[in-house]
């Protein structure tokens, strides 16, 4: 089970932040701004409706990959997927930001979020510390500098 969680898991370890981050910025935006503060004042149950609200909003999406797949678009459906997944992290990762403080007193959330959270994290390390995952870092680290040398001396 873990195996097939493990390309989720570390995919919303990398966007979580990132992506949340860039949903915050909506936040400029004035009536951004007033729904983020009526999410931080949500009562728990309204927290937890909240942070479902956008999975359960992509399910059509989902369903129309799947449609684009049984259709034999394979690159349309993987398209659509990646779009879905990268917009419904970046919204459930803020908003997950807002009403976390909310979530925590459901006592069912407060029980199971930190074992759900040790458990991603001892997955997330033995992944980080596995050897085809030290030399795809190495070889990312290696592509960067190469990179960054080629990029200096177009510069110049």
């Amino acid at each position: 089970m873990a195996v097939l969680l493990v390309p989720l898991l570390l995919f919303e370890e990398w966007g979580w932040e990132p992506l949340a981050a860039l949903v915050r910025r909506l936040a400029r935006l004035p009536l951004w701004a007033h729904a983020e503060d009526w999410l931080r004042k949500l009562p728990p149950w309204g927290a937890l409706l909240a942070f479902l609200l956008p999975v359960l909003l992509l399910l059509p999406v989902k369903v129309l990959a799947l449609f684009l797949f049984g259709q034999g678009h394979a690159a349309s459906g993987v398209t659509v997927l990646i779009i879905a997944k990268l917009i419904g992290t970046a919204f459930v990762a803020r908003i997950f930001q807002l009403v976390e403080g909310a979530l925590m007193r459901i006592p069912v959330f407060a029980r199971w979020y930190p074992r759900w959270k040790a458990w991603k994290d001892r997955v997330l390390t033995l992944v980080r510390e596995s050897r085809p995952w030290r030399v795809v870092r190495a070889f990312n680290r290696r592509i960067y500098r190469v990179w960054r040398r080629l990029r200096g001396q177009a510069l110049q």
